[in-house]
């Protein structure tokens, strides 16, 4: 299954994965709960807490990985 998602929100379930292809320039915010993102290539992860926000920096893809338990985040 293929979602295509510009702008809006994904909610996760406990350790749900999420796969961002070639969203260099989007903003992911965490709205609820606290997932890891981890870009293509880079050696350094990235935790967001509920209402912290992240600019995904690189093409490729990256991984928003809720972290325990549920959580959403939104792409703008």
């Amino acid at each position: 299954m293929t979602l295509e998602l510009k702008k809006g929100a994904v909610k996760l379930g406990p350790n749900q994965t999420l796969k961002v292809v070639d969203g260099q320039g989007s903003t992911v915010c965490a709205i609820e709960g606290s997932v890891w993102i981890t870009e293509e290539n880079q050696p350094k992860d990235i935790v967001l807490e509920r209402g912290g926000c992240y600019r995904l920096r690189h093409r490729g893809v990256a991984i928003v990985n809720s972290l325990g338990g549920e959580a959403a985040v939104s792409f703008a």
